[in-house]
C-alpha cells in the first residue's frame, strides 16, 4: 500500500489528499482527533469530520465547533443528532464550515452542501440522511439528484458525500446509483461516497467507477465502549428494553476511525482506512479528559 501511495503521489501536483473522520463522539473523540492530526508528518490538504455526536455524544455546541476548527478540521458533516444541542439554532446559519443533511425540508436552518477551494480546485461536500430505520425525511434520491445537477450547471467537477444512514443496503444501493448516473470513464463527478452513523468501521473500501466508497467510516471516541457510550447504561437499556439515558464512555484510550483519500480532477485514486488507537493521557495536551462538555 505504501509503494502504491508513493507511486500515485510522485509527480502529481493536482492530487489532493483528504482525511475524513467517522463520527467524533464526546471529548475523548475530539481530543483523539486533535492528537492524531498533530502527530502527522505530512498534513492533508483538506480535513472533513462528522461531528453530530461531538458534544457529550449528542449534537454540537458552538464552543465545540470552534474548538474543532482550531484543530485543523476544514468541513463538518452531521446527521440526525445535529439538533440535539439547542444552541445550534443560534449559530448554524453563520457556521460556514458546518453542514446538516441536505434532505431536511426546505426552510430548515443551515446548509446541506458547500463548495470549497482546495489547491485551485472547486470541491463540493454534501451531507445526506438516509430513510431506512431513520426519522422521516425528504427523499435523498430526489433531493441529491437535483442538487448534483445544479452543481454541474455551476461548473463544479468534484463532490464528496457523507451519507449518514443506518441500513447497509441503502448505502450500497444509493452509492451505485449515483456512481452510474453521474460518473463515467473520462470523469467522475462524485469522488467519494462515505457512510457514517453506525460507528462500526466496515472493511469494504473500494474505488467504483472513479468514486471512493466505504459503507461506514467508523467513529472516533473511547475504545472501551459501546459505539462510544458507557457499557453499563447501554447494557441496562438493551437487556431490559426500559429507557435508560446513555452516558458517554470515558477513558484515555481512544480509537480513530476514518479514511484517507487521494483524488484528482478526474477521479479518486486511493482510499485507505484509518484505524488506530490514541492515548489521550498525554499531559502536554492540557485537556482534562474527565471534563466532557
Amino acid at each position: 500500500m505504501f509503494l502504491l501511495y508513493m507511486e500515485i503521489m510522485s509527480g502529481n501536483s493536482d492530487i489532493i489528499k483528504i482525511i475524513f473522520f467517522g463520527d467524533i463522539t464526546g471529548r475523548s473523540g475530539r481530543l483523539a482527533v486533535k492528537n492524531y492530526l498533530a502527530s502527522l508528518n505530512e498534513k492533508p490538504d483538506f480535513v472533513i469530520a462528522n461531528i453530530e455526536n461531538a458534544s457529550h455524544g449528542f449534537g454540537l455546541t458552538k464552543k465545540n465547533y470552534e474548538e474543532l476548527k482550531s484543530y485543523g478540521i476544514d468541513c463538518f458533516t452531521s446527521g440526525n443528532h445535529i439538533w440535539d444541542k439547542k444552541d445550534v439554532f443560534e449559530y448554524i446559519d453563520t457556521a460556514e464550515q458546518l453542514l446538516r443533511p441536505i434532505n431536511y425540508p426546505k426552510g430548515t436552518k443551515g446548509c446541506g452542501c458547500r463548495v470549497f477551494d482546495i489547491k485551485g480546485q472547486k470541491i463540493a461536500v454534501m451531507n445526506v440522511l438516509g430513510r431506512v430505520f431513520m426519522p422521516p425525511i425528504d427523499s435523498p434520491w430526489q433531493v441529491v439528484t437535483e442538487e448534483i445537477k445544479a452543481l454541474e450547471e455551476n461548473g463544479i467537477g468534484s463532490l464528496i458525500i457523507d451519507f449518514h444512514a443506518e441500513a447497509t443496503a441503502e448505502k450500497i444501493c444509493f452509492s451505485k446509483y449515483l456512481a452510474k448516473e453521474f460518473n463515467n470513464d473520462k470523469n467522475a463527478l462524485i469522488k467519494a461516497f462515505l457512510g457514517t452513523h453506525t460507528h462500526v468501521q466496515t472493511a469494504d473500501e473500494k474505488i467504483y467507477n472513479g468514486m471512493a466508497y466505504i459503507t461506514d467510516a467508523g467513529f472516533c471516541g473511547t475504545e472501551d465502549s459501546v459505539i462510544g457510550m458507557e457499557f453499563l447504561t447501554s447494557f441496562k437499556r438493551l437487556s431490559s428494553s426500559i429507557p435508560e439515558r446513555y452516558e458517554i464512555a470515558q477513558d484515555n484510550l481512544a480509537q480513530i476511525n476514518g479514511v484517507e483519500l487521494l483524488i484528482n480532477n478526474k477521479a479518486a485514486t486511493l482510499i485507505k482506512r484509518i484505524n488506530v488507537i490514541i492515548d489521550n493521557s498525554n499531559k502536554e495536551s492540557g485537556v482534562n479528559i474527565e471534563d466532557d462538555g
